[in-house]
């Protein structure tokens, strides 16, 4: 009796908080696939996935019926470096989880263990119409700059539940460039040589597995820790993110990625536009900030608000964020987008590069990042251009849950705004 209480308690918790189906009609949705856009059209949900699309699909009799009122569903949007689920408090550092000053461990450090569901920022990003984050360690810096890498990435979603990871170990993240040259001991040279010699240790560590088992392998510079966690980068299954901006230090990382045969993601890329046909070649992704155009160092000199555009028209898969990877500022994402449109990125390519182009990119296509029947019901109605500041989100849905339009500091706007009784 009591197992059988047991496997019923167990049956209940593995059940979605709401099993309704849900139908949302006269709405123009923006599929981020081959279908393109299905304007005055209805989306199913059910059982947490989307069940039909299109303008003659049929409402199910039990369905909860959402009126779209000519606004417009798009995926939920993917906020990419940052730091979501891993910091509350900045200047908090018991509440930073985003970084490690170990120096027994840098790649091996998984952010994907230390995550907040319940951090009040998921909710502030949800009413921005974000649903997914790329959540990506950081180095810590304090004791100088030391450590080779900052960690393992994740994806996650945005529902605060305790099981929020869509991904884990999804990408390692390097910095090289002006960076990664002063965690070398100031060349760019030698941090080159720095990562070809690791990846080097990786794969021999790997091909003699047995024998540092038995305390017989040859002497590395890394704990055995990080050594198994660069395996899958050396052997190409896991992408590095590599954070650089000067047109030659990409164009070295190219180079190298060739050679090594590494899935490398460029981070930054403040001056890809000016090698944007050497990127394509090579079917590099770029992640960028489309509202980078300070020169506040030698390596950003060709800072420019049109790289999204120029590496667009080149070819390149791009994909955009916003805040430098804080994670208060996780909301501003749209805000970006529309700024990377009026900078002559097309519309339909700015969402590409905030919804299906991150979820491709980081291999969750098959989950996220479109409207397709099957895939998870994660996705926002929007009163309006999603990309315009003015529109808000009128539904959210993660998994075909729909999610409360609220968060802490709008509740302590009504709290302190509305007059005493």
């Amino acid at each position: 009796m009591t197992r059988r209480l047991n496997a019923l308690v167990a049956l209940l918790l593995a059940t979605p908080a709401s099993a309704e189906t849900i139908a949302i009609v006269d709405a123009r949705l923006m599929t981020m696939t081959g279908a393109g856009e299905i304007g005055r059209g209805t989306i199913v949900i059910r059982d947490g996935k989307v069940a039909a699309l299109g303008t003659d699909a049929p409402v199910p009799a039990d369905a909860r019926v959402i009126d779209g009122r000519g606004g417009v569903v798009t995926p939920g949007l993917i906020q990419v470096d940052s730091t979501l689920g891993a910091v509350e408090v900045s200047q908090v550092p018991t509440s930073a989880d985003r970084a490690t000053h170990s120096r027994t461990i840098s790649a091996g450090f998984d952010i994907s263990q230390g995550l907040n569901p319940d951090s009040i920022l998921l909710p502030v990003s949800r009413l921005a119409g974000i649903t997914h984050a790329v959540t990506t360690p950081l180095y810590d810096d304090r004791g100088g700059r030391s450590l080779q890498f900052a960690g393992q990435a994740a994806v996650i979603d945005l529902a605060q539940r305790p099981q929020m990871v869509t991904r884990p170990r999804a990408a390692m993240v390097l910095e090289m460039g002006e960076g990664g040259a002063e965690r070398a001991g100031g060349a760019r040279g030698a941090a080159i040589v720095e990562l070809r010699a690791t990846l080097a240790d990786v794969r021999h560590f790997a091909a003699h597995r047995a024998a540092y088992d038995r305390g017989e392998g040859r002497p590395q510079a890394l704990s055995r820790v990080d050594l198994d966690a660069l395996i899958p980068v050396a052997d190409g299954r896991m992408p590095l993110i590599v954070k650089v901006d000067r047109a030659s230090d990409i164009v070295e990382m190219i180079a190298l990625a060739r050679e090594e045969r590494l899935r490398i993601i460029l981070d930054g890329a403040e001056e890809g536009w000016r090698v944007a046909d050497k990127i394509s070649a090579a079917k590099i992704p770029v992640i960028l900030d489309p509202l980078a155009d300070l020169p506040r160092s030698f390596s950003q000199l060709g800072a420019t608000m049109e790289n999204a555009a120029r590496l667009h028209a080149a070819g390149v898969i791009v994909i955009l964020k916003t805040g430098s990877g804080v994670a208060h500022r996780a909301r501003e994402l749209r805000y970006g987008a529309g700024n990377a449109v009026a900078w002559g990125l097309p519309h339909d390519a700015a969402v590409a590069a905030i919804t299906i182009n991150p979820a491709r990119v980081f291999g969750v296509a098959d989950r996220i990042g479109s409207l397709e029947v099957g895939r998870a019901a994660d996705l926002v109605l929007w009163n309006g251009d999603p990309l315009e500041p003015l529109s808000q989100p009128q539904a959210v849905f993660v998994e075909g849950i729909e999610k409360p339009l609220t968060a802490r500091p709008l509740e302590l706007r009504d709290r302190y705004m509305s007059p005493s009784p």
